[in-house]
């Protein structure tokens, strides 16, 4: 039983592979008593999850999100937490976000199609079914043709940010993912940023409205941990911490609750929460 808390889960609401009520069955299992749903640009898949906990008390689940930034170099994710689901203006934003979700999938099918690995965008949405579509989609579909043997090798060579495959969204930039979560009265939280490699923008973000860093992440050394956690006490930020899991057989499988996130992060997480929904 890993247990705990789990700030970072994904369904097939965007690029997971459980739907809402198989993630938290599979949490519930294994012991989780905080879970958040964090999809890429929806939170569809709230409702669904919610009333499944609803099944496996004590089990509580936190509404997020996670928004995907371009960056010179890179990616940088924004989660957020507590938003106001209900607000018109932040749906419509959602709605624009996996509108350009499906226009970039048209634009990497182009640019795999150049370098000899023919796709169709149909393919891509079939997999993604009513999620957010976006590139682990288009990885299976490389699987799926026998371009690659599997999706890390798909992100290795093509799709990963510098790949020759990789194609830039419509440009947002992550001070404004952290500013219309603070609109939406949420917690913005800067996403595994040992993997964005992105550390100098975080004085900026912090400049913005930004809440909180995960630090605790299966892929931190423990060195960046540390560091991490270090820096929250510092800037007076909540440090988070999650799985990311996206279901088996998809890179990211590592079973919800871990690694161990201690139960005061979340208190500490609805403390910002409250701030955010006064500011």
């Amino acid at each position: 039983m890993s247990g705990g808390v789990d700030l970072h889960a994904h369904t097939t609401a965007s690029d997971g592979t459980l739907s809402p009520r198989e993630l938290v069955r599979l949490a519930a299992r294994h012991g989780v008593r905080v879970l958040a749903v964090t999809d890429h640009d929806s939170t569809e898949g709230l409702g669904e999850a919610l009333a499944e906990a609803a099944l496996h008390p004590p089990l509580e689940i936190v509404p997020g999100l996670e928004i995907n930034c371009d960056v010179d170099g890179g990616e940088v994710h924004v989660l957020g937490y507590f938003v106001d689901t209900g607000a018109a203006w932040f749906q419509a934003f959602l709605r624009d976000q996996r509108e350009e979700r499906v226009a970039r999938v048209h634009r990497m099918a182009a640019r795999l199609a150049e370098l000899g690995l023919p796709i169709e965008p149909a393919e891509v949405f079939a997999i993604a079914k009513d999620g957010a579509p976006g590139r682990p989609h288009v990885a299976q579909v490389l699987v799926n043709r026998g371009y690659v043997r599997s999706a890390r090798e798909a992100f290795d060579k093509y799709l990963g940010a510098g790949g020759p495959a990789h194609v830039p969204r419509k440009r947002l930039t992550p001070v404004e993912a952290v500013q219309i979560i603070r609109r939406a009265r949420g917690v913005p939280v800067f996403a595994h940023p040992g993997l964005a490699g992105k550390d100098e923008l975080i004085p900026e973000l912090v400049g913005a409205g930004l809440l909180g860093i995960e630090t605790y992440y299966a892929e931190h050394s423990a060195e960046q941990t540390r560091a991490y956690a270090e820096l929250c006490a510092r800037l007076g930020l909540v440090a988070t911490g999650g799985s990311d899991y996206h279901g088996p057989q998809s890179g990211r499988a590592n079973p919800p609750g871990t690694p161990r996130v201690p139960m005061a992060v979340y208190e500490q997480l609805k403390a910002k929460a409250a701030v955010a929904a006064r500011a």
